[in-house]
């Protein structure tokens, strides 16, 4: 082929150009606006045309293409995000009263005598913060904790509807704006089709296809499924002008490429924003997704910052969740589940019904004590409830239609997995397998548990790997996990030799936790993270703290009699005690707490502590706890009862807050300092 002239190469990059931009607003105009301005083959004909300019000449493409939203599959999982701004999660409201009374604080803190709201659909979604640098998609991350998320950035960019170029010629130097990713009515039952067809797993309800979705390791996968997404704040933005109220967010959202929550009302005083909340209830069954209530928002930015926020939530918004749905349906049967720390609880086994957008084929019975309660019986018509993401329930059983051969249920004597007596816990409804180490059901939730990111930290090690070493008899229980080889991984399907050594890797560094972490890893029933932090912070050493009688437990902050007892059974029991021995053989070294001595010698013990902006030599749950260690309440938000914040970099309305109620700020090297890390 004859060498291309500089004229034709530029003609070329020209073509290209033109095509991306022109396909560009196609996108926009299909998913955005959903106003299609061509058809379908026209577009496909664009479409390839682009593609084979690309193929020829490799090196006009570029990240922005259309043709680059779907990335190449990676073996490494999904890294870690600190949000600069945290992502909040909304209070709940449910009643008229409800929303008056937060109309009322928000009134009193403002000073307003009317305020002035947003009203919008609560789609049942997955949380989500994009990132644009100079009007180029960067960073596409998940809500986590709200503090930490995951970057799924690759996955994000399989959704059509999210721009990968912002749509402005003079684009923000940094915007970050937060929305919901979702899954339509329509693409759910698609999706399930395909599922069913494939013999696959079928997804529960919409909020848990896109969170699956969203989450796959190739993002071809991803780029199947029908995931959509609507945009509603700006967390942060530079180099464009600032708004003053929501709407205005909205409207300059839209313009610039990014879909946003349609049916958005301004709603003047609590009465309207009711108002609005009983026409969006009235037309739930006609939207094209899934809604489970409205959220109001003050819609004036200045107003919202005089009215503040809460540990993780503002005080400006609420969230009017709508009333359950309730259908009938038919027991099929009734079974018993082993939780995690051996709780047996009864579950009915129903007729699938619709409830509420998800299929329901399950509802928990909690307890003995709530099915002679609700008097249920196999073969029996009963109401179920579904409230959101709440597990579905018996609410009561429709008697008058109750079958001659119903069966009542009698609770088994033995654990249905490994055949232990079960017991009842006592002065509690709760019955629990006393096979503890030994049923397959605890053994396995155990090692999910024990290796999760707040406890042990164990990267890589999931739910299917775990079964895996389980059913090959390579683990057992939890000191197995420490005894792995990595021929022995390298056997396993799907375990790659890069893949063993990560694991590897990643169990050899979990080998010194904190007193709180390897607490916490173990799973005692009731025992938190704050639970872990208080044991920690009193007793100082793990040896102390299997040795703690009743009466010390019980002196301990937030430990009653019940936590007290737990706590002494557990280590009371000479099986669980043997395994933490085996555990510790395999090299595990639990740090002691700095203990009461160093407690007295901080400067931030018995204080409470605010972390905002991204620390760059400690990620954000190690300051935390070590923090903790020290003795110190580490809090989420800042507040006249604050004593320290500790500042990072790009700090953002905390450190101003702060500044504000001249609250003690204390730097990132002054923080290691204090730790003796400088």
């Amino acid at each position: 082929m004859a060498e291309l002239s500089a004229k034709d190469i530029e003609s070329i990059r020209n073509r290209v150009e033109s095509l991306r931009d022109e396909i560009s607003q196609h996108d926009y105009a299909y998913y955005v606006l959903d106003s299609p301005t061509i058809a379908d083959v026209d577009y496909d004909e664009l479409y390839m045309e682009l593609v084979a300019y690309e193929t020829e000449h490799p090196e006009l493409v570029t990240p922005e293409s259309p043709t680059q939203r779907i990335g190449h599959l990676s073996d490494q999982p999904f890294e870690e995000v600190q949000h600069v701004v945290p992502m909040l999660s909304l209070n709940n409201v449910f009643s008229d009263a409800d929303v008056a009374n937060f109309d009322r604080r928000v009134r009193e803190r403002t000073g307003a005598e009317v305020i002035v709201y947003t009203v919008e659909p609560k789609v049942d979604g997955l949380a989500i913060t994009v990132i644009y640098i100079d009007g180029k998609l960067t960073l596409g991350a998940t809500r986590g904790d709200g503090e930490t998320g995951e970057d799924v950035t690759r996955n994000v960019k399989t959704i059509k509807s999210i721009p990968l170029t912002l749509r402005s010629e003079t684009p923000p130097s940094l915007l970050e704006a937060r929305g919901e990713v979702f899954m339509s009515l329509e693409g759910f039952e698609a999706l399930n089709r395909r599922q069913l067809e494939n013999d696959e797993k079928l997804y529960v309800n919409p909020r848990n296809a896109a969170a699956g979705s969203l989450r796959q390791i190739d993002p071809r996968n991803t780029s199947k499924r029908p995931l959509d997404a609507f945009f509603y704040h700006i967390a942060r933005l530079e180099g464009a002008e600032h708004m003053t109220t929501l709407d205005q967010q909205h409207a300059w959202l839209k313009e610039i490429g990014l879909k946003t929550t349609p049916n958005v009302q301004l709603a003047t005083g609590y009465e309207a924003c009711i108002a609005e909340y009983h026409k969006i209830l009235q037309s739930r069954d006609s939207l094209p997704f899934a809604i489970d209530g409205v959220v109001y928002k003050v819609n004036d930015l200045e107003q919202q910052a005089l009215v503040g926020m809460v540990t993780r939530a503002p005080r400006w918004a609420a969230a009017h969740k709508f009333p359950a749905q309730e259908r009938s349906t038919i027991v099929k049967g009734i079974d018993v589940q082993i939780g995690r720390t051996g709780a047996a609880t009864p579950v009915a086994r129903l007729k699938p019904v619709l409830v509420g957008g998800a299929n329901v084929e399950n509802a928990t019975l909690h307890n003995m004590d709530e099915i002679e309660r609700l008097d249920v019986r196999i073969g029996d018509k009963v109401i179920i409830r579904r409230a959101g993401d709440v597990i579905p329930e018996i609410v009561s059983v429709v008697k008058q239609e109750r079958p001659s051969d119903s069966q009542a249920f009698v609770f088994p004597e033995t654990c249905p997995v490994c055949s232990s007596p079960l017991q009842r816990d006592k002065d509690q409804a709760v019955i629990r397998c006393t096979g503890v180490l030994v049923c397959p059901a605890q053994a396995k939730r155990s090692m999910e548990h024990f290796v999760s990111r707040k406890a042990m930290n164990i990267d890589g090690l999931g739910e299917k790997l775990i079964n895996q070493l389980y059913e090959n008899k390579l683990a057992l229980d939890i000191a197995d996990l420490y005894k792995l080889t990595r021929e022995e991984l390298v056997a396993l399907e799907r375990m790659a030799d890069k893949s063993a050594d990560n694991l590897l890797n990643a169990i050899a560094g979990s080998k010194h936790p904190t007193l709180q972490r390897f607490l916490y890893a173990l799973g005692i029933p009731q025992i938190g993270e704050a639970t872990a932090a208080s044991l920690a912070a009193t007793f100082g050493s793990l040896e102390r703290v299997m040795g703690a009688s009743m009466e010390a437990l019980e002196e301990v902050p937030d430990i009653g009699p019940v936590v007290a007892q737990n706590i002494v059974t557990f280590f009371g029991e000479d099986r669980n005690r043997e395994l933490i021995r085996r555990v510790l053989e395999t090299g595990v070294v639990v740090k002691e707490h700095a203990g009461a001595v160093h407690t007295r010698e901080s400067a931030v013990s018995g204080k409470t502590v605010v972390l905002t902006g991204a620390l760059q030599t400690l990620k954000r749950d190690e300051a935390k706890a070590r923090l903790q260690e020290l003795g110190a309440r580490v809090t989420g938000s800042v507040s006249k009862n604050t004593d320290f914040v500790i500042v990072g970099q790009d700090a953002g309305a905390k450190a101003k807050k702060a500044q504000t109620l001249g609250i003690t700020m204390m730097t990132e090297a002054e923080l290691l300092e204090l730790l003796g890390m400088a």
